[in-house]
């Protein structure tokens, strides 16, 4: 189920759909910290260690979208939507096995 905070273009909802294909249940973590610094991240489920300190900020096809909540205080008035590139793979995200990139659009939240 989407939420206020999170969504995702239909090109990244194929690639989602063509990993889980490939690699079962999928977890998304975007922390803000080292490598790739705040790009979202791609695993197969299990294989990446949700911490007490991470928000849910709902699901993508089935797929539980986290934020590191320090990085989440930042962005919790913001809404993310989750995009792909074409792009040479340089982090440990599943997509880049398909030479794709995920990316988030920001947006700020307008509530009535």
């Amino acid at each position: 189920m989407e939420s206020k905070w999170i969504s995702a273009s239909e090109n990244a909802r194929k690639v989602i759909r063509e990993l889980k294909e490939k690699h079962g249940d999928l977890v998304f973590h975007q922390s803000g910290g080292c490598c790739d610094g705040s790009a979202p991240m791609c695993f197969e489920k299990g294989e990446f260690k949700i911490g007490g300190n991470d928000v849910k900020l709902g699901e993508i096809e089935g797929c539980e979208f986290y934020m590191h909540g320090d990085q989440f205080e930042f962005f919790k008035h913001t809404h993310q939507k989750l995009c792909v590139a074409n792009s040479m793979g340089g982090n440990f995200s599943l997509e880049t096995t398909l030479d794709k990139k995920f990316y988030c659009e920001s947006s700020i939240i307008h509530e009535a």
